[in-house]
């Protein structure tokens, strides 16, 4: 299985990378304190609420104007007056209307209250709305119609011609009743007409209803004005259309609702200035403040969401860091930071801004006579509101509701403020953390490291020792393991010389017995002894000859060894003494073939041309005892670079698994266990690798594979040349 290596300062390294839970628990505890702090706001706002309720608790001169009262209100009969940011001009041209005209309502053959034609759909509509600003009440009428006939200039009638009809239930409990007509475009003329219904006669001139009439492509245009004193909390316009000069007849009336009967006319709701005081007094700027009758219809708002004031929003604010550690932090960290966190917009769409009818179930809730609160996200996403209603309380009925809205802003703000204080530590802590990690581990890592290099310089690729290991002074678990090491070392070296000088002490302490049982064999064998005893005698003659021949293996290897730190190095050339090796043999084994391929190059080098020719013999002695029959040996000798390289290669059984190094040690052989004309230590390779290593050479064997098939065995050896 694949896996990749890992150093120590690496793993600990990705263990420190845990550290980066902290952060993360960091920012679910603030992430919970938010919870508990937009609990808090809810219940602050809701708090808010209940006291601008109280404020309006049993006061039923404020909703007795709205229609509150009503079961329910229609939408185009009970009508509304917007809150106007500034005064109307009165030019008939309608560009003062341009922000309102989305809340505007256009009446047509569903607002008819009469049609000469009946079977004929009238050819009249408009479109109307209110408008409230300091003490009057504006209006628009854009009227499409076909023939436009005005009043005639002569005439004492005004209700034969095109006109509007305005009629309300006073603030004084009376009935009145208007008629607004012209005789060209311009400034209106308003009349009063008889508080009888069946009346048309006599009329009165009403100039404080002002206005004017202008001619348009469709039809005509009216704007006009009305004092609020003159308008109760009934009301209804109607426009009269008559189509004939001629005869003067009324064709179609379509109107907000019934003109000639109190009982026929809508409501009107006009934003209550009383309660608009009440609301502002209360000093509650940081929120938006609603208060709606039962019918959701806006009575009055105060505030501005987009400018909060609130505690939150107070609590937020702070002295920007200076010096380098702020620019540091503004320059790099918060943008770090503002990748996870956002900040509160500046600016984002409110649809609500300029509602004249509010709904919800925080709303829904209150008219049941319970607090409520909601949560809302604005359609671009960019902010939260938070909205609590409380009920108003009039004779144990809910008669409106107050209602409080505020955004998260100042929340968002101070978890961000909270988050970055608890960055700013973590990142500080896990910065030192991991410097104290990782140049811990860097100490360690070197230990471990100079342990591991004493280790191997220890130890050759022979296992040999070379050098001892300096125990560390440190007292530690590393430090132990390096003394630990340092004894183990010291205790082979030991054992290795051991082994080293054993056969030389071998050979040295068995001569002087073999010695003496040689010349008794001698002795007995000058007897005449009995056939049955000679061949006793005979045998052990042979195994001392046999015993003798190992004697004198094991002392080759230890002579040598001897003899190699006492020779004197020459240049000579080795392609000449190769030549010269290979020809002895072919005289030498005239049964068995050779495949020479020697370079014609001199291929000079520094030795002893003597040991080069004994470690051939060596080399060809075990290829000559391995090779199949009739399979010729080949010798190659090729230079590269400053490298010669010479190989040795039989046909016939492969090196066993692992045993390409270990052939090449004292007393290793691989040769069959079975009676063998004569002993093999295993000494041959252990003396061919002494040899390469004093001529400052390496050697190897390797089995060779044709065709996925073994072949035989390579040994190849890289000696130093001299070039130039």
């Amino acid at each position: 299985m694949f896996s990749i290596p890992l150093g120590l300062r690496a793993k600990v390294a990705i263990l420190s990378l845990f550290l980066l839970c902290l952060p993360w628990l960091g920012y679910q505890y603030v992430w919970e304190m938010e919870k508990y702090l937009r609990h808090g706001q809810e219940k602050t706002l809701e708090g808010t609420t209940q006291a601008l309720a109280t404020a309006l608790h049993e006061r039923p001169k404020l909703f007795d104007k709205q229609a509150s009262f009503l079961s329910q209100v229609k939408q185009g009969r009970d009508l509304y007056a917007y809150p106007l940011s500034g005064p109307i001009q009165l030019d008939g041209k309608l560009a003062d209307w341009s922000q309102y005209r989305q809340s505007s309502i256009n009446y047509g053959s569903e607002h008819l209250l009469f049609n000469a034609n009946e079977p004929q759909p009238a050819q009249l509509n408009f479109t109307h709305m209110v408008g409230k600003y300091a003490g009057y009440l504006y209006g628009f009428f854009e009227v499409n119609d076909a023939n436009v006939v005005y009043r005639g200039s002569n005439s004492l009638s005004i209700d034969n011609n095109d006109h509007l009809a305005i009629a309300t239930l006073a603030p004084d409990g009376q009935f009145r009743r208007y008629i607004v007509a012209t005789t060209k475009d311009g400034w209106i003329s308003a009349f009063e007409l008889p508080e009888d219904p069946k009346l048309k006669k006599p009329v009165t001139p009403e100039v404080k209803i002002q206005g004017k009439w202008l001619k348009t492509a469709q039809g005509y245009t009216i704007e006009l004005r009305i004092p609020l004193d003159m308008v109760g909390s009934k009301l209804g316009f109607a426009i009269v259309d008559v189509n004939n000069s001629t005869s003067r007849t009324v064709d179609a009336i379509i109107g907000t609702s019934g003109t000639d009967d109190v009982n026929q006319l809508g409501t009107v709701l006009v934003p209550s200035p009383e309660i608009e005081s009440i609301i502002k007094g209360m000093s509650h700027n940081s929120s938006r403040i609603w208060v709606v009758d039962k019918h959701g219809r806006v009575l009055a708002k105060s505030g501005d969401i987009h400018n909060s004031n609130n505690v939150w929003a107070q609590a937020s604010k702070e002295a920007e860091d200076s010096g380098y550690w702020g620019q540091f932090k503004s320059h790099y960290l918060m943008p770090l930071y503002y990748r996870i966190l956002t900040k509160p917009p500046k600016d984002f769409v409110d649809s609500l801004k300029n509602s004249t009818v509010l709904q919800g179930s925080h709303i829904e809730k209150a008219l049941d006579g319970k607090l409520g609160s909601t949560w809302r996200l604005t359609p671009d996403g960019k902010a939260v509101i938070l909205t609590a209603a409380s009920p108003i309380w009039i004779d144990d009925k809910v008669m409106g509701v107050v209602i409080a809205e505020e955004t998260t802003h100042g929340i968002r703000t101070l978890r961000n403020r909270a988050l970055e204080k608890l960055f700013n530590v973590i990142i500080t802590i896990m910065s030192m953390g991991t410097l104290a990690l990782f140049f811990f581990a860097s100490s360690i890592s070197s230990r471990i490291r100079k342990l591991r290099d004493e280790a191997e310089r220890a130890i050759d690729s022979q296992g040999r020792i070379k050098q001892g290991i300096s125990g560390s002074k440190v007292r530690d678990e590393i430090g132990d393991l390096s003394r630990s090491f340092a004894n183990i070392v010291s205790r082979l070296s030991q054992y290795t010389h051991y082994l080293e000088n054993m056969s030389s002490r071998l050979s040295h302490e068995l001569r002087t017995p073999v010695a003496v049982v040689r010349s008794s064999l001698e002795h007995l064998n000058a007897q005449d002894l009995p056939a049955q005893h000679q061949k006793y005698v005979d045998r052990a003659q042979e195994g001392v000859s046999r015993l003798n021949m190992i004697l004198n293996s094991m002392g080759e290897a230890t002579r040598l060894e001897e003899a190699l730190t006492h020779a004197e190095v020459s240049q000579f050339s080795l392609s000449k003494v190769i030549s010269g090796c290979m020809q002895g043999y072919q005289l030498t084994y005239p049964k068995q073939k050779f495949d020479i391929d020697i370079s014609d190059d001199n291929l000079n080098t520094e030795g002893v041309p003597e040991y080069i020719a004994q470690l051939m013999d060596k080399l060809i002695a075990n290829a000559i005892e391995f090779s199949q029959p009739d399979s010729a040996i080949e010798v190659n000798l090729t230079s590269k670079n400053r490298s010669a390289t010479l190989t040795v290669y039989n046909q016939g059984v492969g090196l066993p698994e692992n045993m390409s190094e270990q052939i090449f040690e004292s007393m290793v052989s691989v040769r069959k266990q079975k009676a063998q004309n004569k002993p093999h230590l295993g000494l041959g390779l252990y003396i061919a690798r002494l040899i390469t290593h004093f001529h400052r050479g390496q050697i190897s064997a390797s089995n060779r594979w044709e065709d996925n098939q073994l072949k035989g065995v390579e040994f190849r050896i890289n000696l130093p040349i001299i070039t130039g």
